[in-house]
């Protein structure tokens, strides 16, 4: 295979999984690219290290008493899953679909979420909007419990359009009001009951008590609305056919696709005024939602096997999320062979560096790109690939060490180097962080125990932060 073709799967485990080690990255290369691509997206192995061990070994992460117990559990699977695009999905549609504990106050309610993105993660756009619609986290951040028949609630319907489906610019206020009239009766059961018990700790060890979507025919508005050009006596169901319709749906999902996997686009408000940075791009990803009657994966297969993609010039543009540095890092080192303590702190970790999973900063979720760095996060950043590369006690840690040694007899300095970045997932970096690393690996050969500062020095480079 050419090297080309190497770095184009490497290239793809940064950006569709959480990276790669040496092994795994060989793995996908001798199935090739494109048999990659249909690989993670077609993987039917849901396989992790499972809940029965996260019940034994973490209480909290199991019962989710609290949203903290909720985002470990999430962490654990990342972190383990034989399925990381689809993990990586779910973490999308969290973003995009930004819902948190300030309001919704229920780790176990937050969890339900979270497993609701990750079974439609790959499925129809429109089905994935009906279920969110349905879905009791939203219901209660979005307070469609108190939209009623005569006295609507209008933030389920502003956001749908505004921030979920279609971006601002391309609905009315009329269109707003009216979807949320169509959206009047969709609630959750037993509402004054489920409230009261949701807060009540004594259910341990097995959780709070989940709400549940419930369809009130009495409170639902029947009248006919006018939406988006369209007149008829319209429920939720109808409302979402027609959005998914527009071709501003198309594009905002597009943009939000190419954003997440390709290049960094502006924050969403902008988008209105700022156009994409590759508008052949938007339209290839549009057409594919057409073609696909709004097939996520047909659109991500498109996306993987593009020019656009594969452009060799879009490499480490993109800062690694907090998650998404996180998780990488410790399927590398292989800390949580099972669940340990230590996941509560990982999980605070995450949220120092600027992303608390199961409580984004508004209803945008997070912004990405170069605003995950400052000064404070770079230092969290820096502190946790130090703390975990340059600890030798940690499996994978001590296999890249026991790999480096194995190979170094009749190394140069450079050789050394070049075997580190490999095992690293076939990582690359400018030619002043090479001269560093070549200069520290010349005090490095023959010193097994120096090895793992050497895969340190690496980690905290600047091109690690990247994918």
């Amino acid at each position: 295979m050419s090297l080309p073709e190497v770095k184009l799967v490497e290239h793809l485990l940064r950006r569709a999984a959480f990276g790669s080690t040496r092994d795994e990255a060989d793995q996908y290369v001798s199935m090739g690219y494109e048999n990659t691509v249909d690989y993670l997206l077609d993987s039917e192995d849901d396989s992790w290290v499972g809940e029965f061990m996260v019940r034994r070994f973490d209480h909290e992460a199991s019962g989710m008493i609290n949203y903290p117990g909720s985002a470990r559990n999430w962490l654990y699977r990342m972190i383990t899953t034989n399925s990381p695009l689809k993990e990586k999905m779910t973490l999308f549609w969290h973003q995009l679909f930004a819902t948190g504990d300030d309001k919704v106050i229920n780790g176990r309610v937050l969890h339900e979420q979270i497993q609701m993105f990750r079974a439609h993660s790959l499925g129809k756009f429109d089905r994935l909007l009906l279920e969110l619609s349905k879905n009791p986290a939203m219901i209660v951040w979005l307070d469609n419990q108190d939209n009623h028949k005569g006295a609507i609630n209008e933030n389920w319907g502003r956001e749908l359009l505004e921030l979920f489906s279609m971006g601002v610019g391309n609905y009315t206020e009329t269109d707003i009001k009216e979807c949320a009239r169509a959206f009047t009766g969709w609630t959750i059961g037993n509402t004054e009951y489920m409230m009261a018990r949701s807060k009540k700790d004594s259910d341990w060890p097995y959780g709070r008590i989940n709400y549940f979507f419930d369809y009130r025919e009495d409170d639902h508005d029947e009248g006919v609305k006018e939406f988006l050009g369209h007149s008829g006596e319209f429920n939720g169901e109808e409302i979402i056919r027609i959005i998914c319709e527009q071709e501003s749906t198309a594009r905002f999902l597009a943009r939000h696709l190419y954003n997440f996997f390709v290049s960094d686009e502006p924050s969403v408000p902008s988008w209105p005024y700022v156009p994409p940075q590759d508008p052949e791009a938007i339209q290839v990803l549009v057409d594919a939602y057409f073609d696909s009657s709004y097939d996520i994966k047909h659109m991500l297969r498109v996306l993987f096997n593009s020019d656009f993609f594969k452009d060799e010039k879009i490499r480490y543009q993109k800062i690694k999320s907090p998650t998404e540095l996180v998780v990488g890092t410790l399927r590398m080192t292989e800390e949580f062979d099972r669940p340990r303590y230590e996941m509560v702190i990982r999980n605070v970790q995450i949220g120092w560096m600027g992303q608390f999973l199961n409580n984004p900063f508004t209803v945008e979720g997070w912004h990405q790109g170069l605003e995950w760095i400052d000064s404070g996060t770079l230092l969290e950043r820096l502190n946790f690939l130090s703390e975990q590369f340059g600890d030798i006690a940690k499996p994978g840690v001590s296999k890249i060490v026991d790999k480096l040694f194995e190979a170094s007899g009749d190394f140069s300095s450079d050789d050394l180097v070049e075997k580190c970045l490999d095992e690293l997932g076939g990582l690359e970096v400018s030619s002043e962080t090479e001269e560093i690393l070549v200069e520290f690996a010349n005090e490095c050969l023959g010193q097994k125990e120096k090895f793992p500062q050497l895969i340190r020095l690496a980690a905290v480079s600047d091109e690690f932060q990247r994918i």
